[in-house]
């Protein structure tokens, strides 16, 4: 990694996305520290203070703690995320959606203005629903219709400029921008867990260091960890020229979705949590949400679940058999011992469905080891609450991530000049 970060430094293009990914990530940080106009930060802290909620504690740890400030980005990344997730599942549902995938890149750019566009509504219910929470526990002493229209204009110009920050990162600098957002916000709180860490007694101190060592090794290798199918491609006329077949091999990751699914597992199943908590009232959906809430058995079980549906779900949408299938057979390629076209699809397909499931219950059992760990020692509640399996896997994975694409950089800058 630091290799990696050194020779990055040294390339003047590359250096230069550096920078541009630094600054957006700066503004981000920046507009957390800003506080909405109207709020009395004063009561707002004393109101969260008593309330005492892991459930506010989960959603300001991914807003990089702009929510206990009620921010102006203090919803952080989280609505695009659910609007990516219920689009992405619509275009199952939807004929029109499907089609509109399948055009390739300018189809891809309606369906992420839709994505946007719906952003926008999520991120104004959201910001309504906060609102009217934070007034009910007495955080908004001078509450005024007024003061809840620029509140709600306020955290949804915020959101809609994260999610432009996270986009400009993704087309101009290095990495995935919605990734980074949330990395940054996690890592911002580091100093809190650093914190509570040197608060335990040693013996735990020992443990809790020693488990979230073993959850770094357990994602890096697993995360590295491939399947070469070989291919065989055959000897080709183009134009007066006989091209010489080779062999090579095709890399398929054991965990091709990456922390995508952590995401959006979690996204998901704190959403019952959310809405009982800003209704305020006992009904049925509240006993939903204290069987759902962050660190319990359902919790995690759901959680876990919810990880392996999603880690096959976007595997699918990422990776096409057929399409891989038929590139292959249209420049000469094939693996040995299969025939192409539908059987180099059907044994693709076999393939990752098979690999596919170890990298989901890894990815499910690194975010719910910490959690389970944290019912067994309640005195680490401050460490494993900001640096838990969730957090542990976004950081290292978007670490990892963005140092793959640093080096795949570097790679075809030295075969540019290799060329010159």
């Amino acid at each position: 990694m630091l290799k990696a970060m050194a020779q990055a430094l040294g390339s003047p293009e590359l250096r230069k996305k550096l920078l541009f990914t630094a600054a957006m990530l700066a503004v981000f940080r920046l507009g957390s520290f800003i506080p909405v106009p109207g709020v009395n930060r004063a009561a707002l802290e004393q109101a969260m203070a008593d309330r005492g909620s892991r459930l506010l504690d989960f959603l300001n740890l991914f807003a990089g703690g702009a929510l206990t400030r009620f921010a102006v980005f203090a919803l952080g990344i989280m609505p695009y995320i659910t609007a990516s997730i219920i689009i992405q599942l619509m275009t199952v549902v939807i004929p029109r959606l499907e089609e509109l995938q399948k055009e390739g890149e300018a189809g891809q750019q309606k369906i992420t203005q839709y994505t946007r566009y719906f952003t926008v509504i999520l991120a104004a219910l959201q910001s309504s629903a906060y609102v009217l929470y934070f007034r009910s526990q007495g955080a908004l002493p001078d509450f005024t219709w007024g003061h809840f229209y620029l509140i709600v204009i306020s955290l949804t110009a915020g959101t809609t400029l994260v999610m432009w920050l996270g986009e400009l990162i993704t087309q101009r600098g290095v990495g995935n921008g919605i990734s980074l957002m949330i990395f940054a916000g996690i890592v911002a709180s580091l100093p809190t867990a650093a914190q509570g860490w040197w608060e335990l007694t040693p013996l735990n101190q020992i443990i809790v260091l020693a488990l979230a060592v073993g959850v770094v090794f357990g994602v890096v290798f697993i995360n590295e960890g491939q399947r070469r199918i070989p291919i065989q491609y055959a000897k080709r006329i183009v134009g007066r020229r006989m091209t010489s077949g080779g062999q090579t091999y095709m890399p398929i990751r054991v965990n091709m979705a990456g922390v995508i699914p952590v995401i959006f597992a979690a996204s998901i199943v704190i959403l019952p949590p959310t809405i009982a908590e800003f209704l305020g009232r006992r009904n049925w959906l509240t006993d939903v949400a204290n069987a759902l809430a962050p660190g319990t058995w359902y919790y995690i079980l759901t959680e876990a679940v919810l990880i392996v549906l999603f880690t096959y779900f976007y595997t699918a949408v990422i990776f096409n058999p057929v399409e891989q299938a038929d590139n292959l057979k249209k420049y000469g390629g094939f693996i040995p011992g299969v025939r192409p076209g539908r059987p180099t699809a059907m044994y693709l397909d076999r393939v990752v469905t098979r690999l596919t499931l170890p990298g989901a219950i890894y990815l499910a059992l690194v975010a719910a080891l910490p959690s389970i760990a944290f019912k067994f020692m309640p005195e680490a509640n401050v460490f494993f609450g900001v640096l838990g399996g969730t957090s542990l896997l976004i950081v290292v994975g978007v670490a990892l991530d963005t140092i793959r694409q640093m080096e795949a950089q570097l790679m075809m800058r030295s075969y540019e000049g290799f060329l010159r």
